[in-house]
């Protein structure tokens, strides 16, 4: 049996005519091979061919395009880790053209050209109208090794002409079974119809169905003694996961990429396994297809492919990297190129992203609820409020069986701390938005409902989702923020986000220190809270002992409990009096220190 660590020359062809004729072209044959990868399901021959070990594979049967091709390679790759070049051939449409007589069992060798690395993916671009078609992808080329020995090669054809005949008949001779499939048909088979002749939608052949009226045929002069016949073409090759049957876009491509010749697989190699492609002319890209002349173009292709290879030294070839480690580097530098990538696209991202948040932001002008917020929870002493967490009504408005909650009182009872342990409470709740305002006497922003909207308009904002996109809408609406929202139309996008399906809580501090009273409550009045908790401090004034009892229910209208605030003060009065260093230095006894509890905390009453 064979090692597989003997083969460097790794050689795939698309169908069975294809593998046969490489076959044909061993110089020695190998048993079969001792071991396959794991989950490697081709079938291959091995051999040699000059100096070089040589392993071929064929799709499977009926499997033709990009993706069966990158798979056999892939799996050929893993089962034999030393090989150093790859080889794709077999037989293709080809481009005839002014410039470029391709005619059929000529052969076509991908180089590169016009900027493309020698296989083109034609299906991966866009076409514009009246315009060139353009190219979205791009494609590795062939490894350096095989394009220098393909130079030295063209050279000497140039100079002697090819034996490639020669080789086929040898290869004719051996394999006489052969003969009748993959003989060179008679010239007068090699007909090239003009690209606005069709063939009828029909099975039978050109034979029977087309017309060989010179008019429909281009006219061409035969190749001259001196000329090779078949003749080899060095270019593009254009490959794509459909059969080219469509003589216009045939020549479109021709014309526009000096495209020479169109195949099925190609594509999906050159990224997962670099190679030379080669392919023998069986036909004309056209719809008027022959299987007539595929015997003899895979015969061509692989002739050719052992010509080159007896050009390479093997020594040569053993210097090469295994293709497999060649692929592991260049995925790693595009790992690499795609992180790099990736990272500045996002930086692009976050800096335009934060660019459009400064511009809503600075359109809105929002008040800062959290200046507020900061202040009062460096006021705020340790485990005070608790009370308020515990309580029953607080409980139940937190779970949403009571909808809004006032809490009042009088001026100094601690109503700004209470909110910001409100506040701080609910953000430890995922579940839900929590927006926050603290209505302000020190700061005119802070001090009308427009100032609240706004507020709460950008913490809306901020919370992303469906609530951004709309005020995004409506930013552009307004000329990019070229136009001042108003009062109702900051209201109306309120209410059209909190109707949404995710759960709002909003937290309004010190309704008394709003001087737009009765708008405040006329929205309180006309909001829809389906989906909304709503929790208000403020001191019992006229106003809202008046009207949120009639918005909120008298139960949920809450009086702050002086007893539980004065135990937030003795609490506070004795951590001063223990761990204050002005006290400590003092020494006061523990008669003092209890009347100067008793005194601050039960005269402080509530406040």
């Amino acid at each position: 049996m064979s090692d597989p660590q003997k083969y460097t020359v790794g050689w795939i062809c698309a169908i069975t005519t294809e593998f046969i004729a490489a076959q044909a072209l061993f110089d020695e044959e190998d048993e079969g091979l001792e071991a396959a990868a794991h989950n490697d399901n081709n079938s291959y021959a091995l051999g040699r061919i000059g100096k070089h070990n040589v392993v071929m594979a064929v799709l499977p049967k009926s499997e033709y395009g990009i993706t069966p091709a990158a798979t056999v390679a892939r799996d050929m790759l893993r089962s034999f880790p030393n090989i150093r070049i790859g080889l794709m051939v077999g037989i293709g449409g080809g481009a005839p053209s002014a410039k470029h007589d391709v005619r059929l069992g000529d052969i076509v060798v991908s180089t590169r050209y016009g900027g493309q690395g020698g296989v083109f993916q034609y299906d991966h671009g866009k076409t514009i109208q009246e315009q060139p078609f353009e190219e979205t992808g791009s494609l590795n080329q062939p490894p350096q090794l095989l394009l220098t020995a393909l130079s030295s090669l063209e050279a000497r054809h140039k100079r002697k002409g090819h034996q490639l005949n020669i080789d086929v008949e040898g290869a004719l001779e051996q394999w006489p079974r052969l003969r009748k499939e993959y003989c060179r048909p008679p010239l007068d088979s090699d007909r090239l119809y003009r690209s606005d002749v069709v063939h009828p939608n029909s099975l039978e052949g050109c034979d029977k169905m087309c017309s060989n009226d010179p008019v429909h045929l281009v006219r061409r002069i035969e190749r001259g003694e001196h000329e090779d016949n078949p003749a080899i073409h060095y270019g593009l090759i254009a490959s794509a996961n459909q059969l080219m049957k469509d003589a216009i876009v045939r020549d479109k491509l021709a014309a526009e990429k000096g495209v020479l010749c169109f195949e099925m697989e190609a594509a999906g190699l050159m990224n997962h396994f670099p190679c030379l492609v080669i392919r023998g002319i069986c036909d004309y890209s056209d719809s008027h297809k022959t299987k007539e002349w595929q015997g003899f173009a895979a015969m061509m292709a692989a002739a050719y492919a052992k010509d080159l290879l007896r050009q390479i030294q093997p020594d040569k070839i053993k210097a090469e990297k295994p293709l497999g480690k060649v692929l592991d580097s260049i995925q790693e530098e595009l790992n690499i190129m795609q992180s790099t990538a990736d990272e500045t696209k996002n930086a692009v991202m976050s800096i335009k992203s934060d660019h459009h948040r400064t511009s809503v932001e600075r359109w809105l002008s929002p008040p800062d609820h959290l200046t507020n917020a900061k202040l009062a929870r460096a006021r705020r002493h340790r485990d005070t409020g608790i009370w308020l967490l515990d309580s029953p009504a607080f409980k139940e408005w937190k779970i949403g069986s009571r909808r809004h909650l006032w809490l009042y009182g009088l001026v100094g009872c601690g109503k700004t701390v209470l909110s910001t342990t409100i506040l701080d409470n609910l953000l430890q709740t995922d579940t839900h938005t929590t927006l926050a305002f603290f209505f302000d006497f020190n700061d005119p922003k802070k001090q009308t409902l427009e100032g609240l909207l706004r507020s709460l308009v950008f913490q809306l904002y901020q919370s992303g989702g469906e609530a951004g996109t709309k005020l995004d809408q409506i930013f552009i609406s307004h000329d990019n923020g070229g136009r001042a929202i108003d009062s109702s139309a900051l209201s109306s996008y309120v209410k059209s986000v909190t109707q949404t399906d995710r759960k709002v809580t909003i937290v309004i501090d010190a309704l008394d220190e709003c001087t737009t009273r009765n708008e405040l409550l006329d929205w309180m009045r006309d909001i829809s809270l389906e989906n909304t908790q709503l929790l208000v401090t403020g001191r019992p004034e006229v106003e809202f002992q008046r009207e949120i009892p009639r918005l909120f229910h008298e139960k949920n209208c809450v009086l702050i409990d002086k007893s539980a605030v004065n135990l937030d003060i003795r609490s506070y009065v004795t951590a001063r009096l223990e761990k204050d260093p002005d006290f400590e230095s003092k020494n006061l006894s523990p008669d003092l220190q209890q009347k100067i509890q008793d005194k601050v905390g039960d005269g402080a009453d509530g406040m």
